[in-house]
């Protein structure tokens, strides 16, 4: 204790000169405007962006009404630059490892309740302007599209309980913001900004049919399910989904005892749309090889690239290259450099879509010698693309029209769209487009452990191996082939899911130990918000309607 007294004391003398004034650790700017000088420590809102030259009290926003197509902007007035504000967490830190470390802490109210707090990634704000800036503006709503880490800020907070917090009606708002330091351990300071503003949320009017339980069509391939559902809790989700609470949501499926119990359609879309759900596709990299293997046109998933390709031909070639096998790119844990988790990675798959050859792309990457093969999980959607490309030129006619033939007509599945790679093959990384009743086919499948009508598409063996813990995620994650697992914890109940993810929020669950699939698309691309509320949709109204 007395150590951390003398520190804190050491800190402060450094903070005052001789004669009292304070002192600085780096030169920050300084504060020049009237309207800075007179708010120190404070957060002024403010629709469209004014230079702050041009910046008056008169400018701040009282009151703000949530809508689409609007700006809301903060500006922060600080005494000192977050540099000068992070030494006193670490006052035997240099400025250089106070940047690279540290950055603000935002904390979101709404009606006086914290609602989400966050440490800004480190990454947010230049070295330059974490040691100079007294004064910044961000925007956290931008009808332009304005690039900026405080959009992404303002949509986690939405995302992470704003978005409910902030109901039809009036509610106040207020951010605070500190300094963080991550080194050994996280170290927060005081408050050194705040503000908050009143958000009118305008009511959503809607058609109360919209909110009733949409009637089930008659489908020849599908039969009607007459047992009941807890009607109140889906009325209760279509209202949430017509009021915006649910955004981008565009269908519901239920299966239970291959039966339709569920079939709901948000958004425009109805049963003829095809439904873009971005990686649930690579579900169906994992079907088609088993298939192939099935039809021994591919030996097994254990073996290696170096049978498929002159391994040597291709930039960074080591040996351990050779030992990579289809199984590590099933279950996302081959040593390729490549996580698209890591914006830094040289495999991520942002830095695949531009080339012209995404096969090349992915076999030119280097080994990441941290990475033990089959151990490590990490998310890798080049490697799908390499799974397909061996499907292609494996099968009889390629991997489209073999897909078509082996596991399209068998589960009558006649209308759907590949996306395409450089390559002109069937791309098996994503946005695979087809009706949400025969995305829910595809799930009922793997229900029934590979056959359709009496048929065996898929062996059982394949499916097990699918549908099984291979990789371990994080605790009480795991992953199969192209397949994630979890379990729903619901009234002391446990309901553990297979399922095919998208980003968005696209779905399909598999049931492990309930005779139901479900699916749920959605157009939520690229938000924080269409991960989470298909957990909210699931925990709170699906499986508790539809389970006993």
């Amino acid at each position: 204790m007395k150590s951390r007294i003398t520190t804190l004391a050491l800190s402060l003398l450094t903070y005052l000169n001789v004669s009292g004034q304070k002192t600085e650790f780096v030169k920050s700017d300084s504060i020049m405007y009237p309207v800075h000088k007179s708010n120190i420590g404070k957060i002024a809102f403010m629709g469209q962006a004014i230079a702050i030259e041009n910046f008056k009290e008169t400018d701040f926003l009282k009151s703000f009404e949530l809508k689409e197509k609007t700006d809301l902007n903060i500006r922060v007035f600080l005494e000192k630059s977050l540099t000068n504000y992070l030494h006193f967490l670490s006052p035997q830190s240099t400025a250089d490892e106070l940047t690279k470390n540290g950055n603000y802490q935002f904390t979101f109210f709404v009606d006086s309740k914290k609602i989400y707090v966050e440490n800004l990634n480190i990454g947010a704000g230049s070295a330059e302007s974490k040691n100079q800036k007294t004064i910044f503006r961000v925007p956290l709503i931008s009808s332009t599209n304005e690039d900026s880490w405080g959009k992404f800020l303002w949509n986690r907070f939405f995302g992470n309980g704003g978005q409910e917090a902030l109901s039809e009606g009036e509610h106040l708002v207020k951010i605070e913001v500190r300094p963080y330091l991550n080194l050994t351990e996280v170290l927060t300071g005081n408050l050194i900004a705040e503000g908050q503003i009143k958000i009118i949320v305008p009511e959503i009017k809607i058609n109360e049919k919209r909110v009733k339980v949409q009637l089930i069509k008659p489908s020849k391939d599908w039969q009607i399910s007459t047992e009941k559902i807890d009607s109140a809790k889906i009325e209760e989700l279509n209202r949430k989904i017509a009021k915006q609470t649910y955004k981008n949501i565009t269908s519901i499926i239920a299966i239970k005892d291959e039966k339709i119990l569920i079939e709901q359609y948000f958004n425009g879309a109805n049963r003829n749309t095809l439904h873009d759900t971005r990686s649930v596709g690579k579900s169906f990299a994992s079907t088609l090889l088993g298939i192939a293997i099935k039809d021994k046109f591919i030996k097994s998933e254990t073996q290696t690239l170096k049978e498929f390709y002159n391994l040597e031909s291709f930039q960074n070639y080591s040996t351990s290259k050779d030992s990579i096998t289809l199984k590590s790119l099933l279950t996302m844990s081959s040593t390729f450099e490549g996580s698209d988790m890591n914006s830094e990675s040289s495999g991520n798959e942002e830095n695949m879509y531009p080339t012209n050859n995404w096969v090349d792309f992915t076999l030119n990457l280097p080994v990441d010698k941290t990475k033990q093969a089959n151990k490590q999980w990490d998310y890798f959607t080049a490697g799908c693309i390499v799974l397909g490309d061996i499907i292609h030129k494996s099968v009889p006619d390629g991997l489209e029209k073999y897909a078509d033939k082996n596991l399209f007509r068998p589960l009558n599945i006649i209308k759907y769209k590949w996306q395409f790679t450089p390559q002109k093959v069937a791309n098996t990384a994503g946005s695979l487009q087809l009706s949400s009743l025969d995305y829910a086919k595809f799930g009922q499948l793997y229900k029934n452990e590979g056959t359709w009508n009496g048929k065996q598409i898929l062996s059982r063996e394949w499916i097990a191996k699918s549908l099984s813990h291979q990789m371990t995620i994080a605790e009480d994650e795991f992953y199969g082939y192209l397949f994630w697992n979890k379990t729903y914890k619901i009234n002391g109940l446990d309901y553990e899911v297979y399922y095919s993810s998208g980003n968005g929020g696209n779905r399909i669950f598999i049931f492990k130990d309930q005779p139901i699939v479900i699916v749920i698309t959605s157009t939520a691309y690229n938000t924080p918000y269409g991960e989470r509320q298909v957990e909210k949709i699931m925990e709170e109204y699906l499986i508790p309607a539809i389970t006993k």
